[in-house]
């Protein structure tokens, strides 16, 4: 079962119920449901992690901590899905975003050649792209989530029905003998 493969990467329930910097959580961290490691519970965390990495804010895992809450989805998973965007995926990920954004919007994309580092200048660029990478990120989070959770609960299924498939089948081979 996925279960085992899932199981064999996965924190340690305890540690992560004990870790400081998660204790604001409270009783929240001891609902069984978040540490379960079902196809809804595995799907939902697949769904709410992606959304979570295609946020362009900081704090992004306690965004997806809260929402895994909300949701009743595998918290390690939620949480640690959201590294899809790390410091070396976040540059490509968030053009693409911002790309994106800019083509829904009708805006012309590009940093004027007039760049400086004054303060006037970078708040004058982050309003010019912090609309259309907004809603690049939010169509593309919502999107690949959805993507994400139906890729995991129909591979899910599958490796289920193969596993039967294999039991049934070793099954016949030891009764046939």
């Amino acid at each position: 079962m996925p279960r085992k493969l899932i199981r064999k990467y996965m924190p340690d329930e305890q540690m992560l119920r004990s870790h400081r910097h998660l204790s604001w959580l409270g009783r929240h961290l001891h609902d069984p449901n978040l540490w379960h490691l079902t196809r809804k519970s595995v799907a939902r965390a697949f769904m709410v992690g992606i959304l979570c990495a295609f946020m362009p804010i900081p704090g992004q895992m306690i965004v997806a901590a809260v929402l895994a809450i909300l949701a009743s989805s595998n918290l390690p998973i939620s949480v640690g899905l959201v590294w899809i965007t790390n410091p070396f995926t976040i540059p490509p990920i968030f053009y693409a975003c911002y790309r994106l954004g800019s083509w829904m919007l009708g805006v012309e994309s590009g940093i004027n050649a007039d760049w400086s580092w004054e303060l006037a200048t970078i708040k004058a660029e982050f309003n010019a792209i912090w609309w259309p990478l907004l809603l690049g990120s939010t169509v593309s989070g919502i999107v690949c989530s959805l993507i994400g959770y139906i890729a995991i609960s129909r591979f899910w299924i599958w490796h289920v029905n193969r596993s039967w498939r294999k039991r049934i089948r070793s099954r016949l081979k030891r009764h046939n003998r």
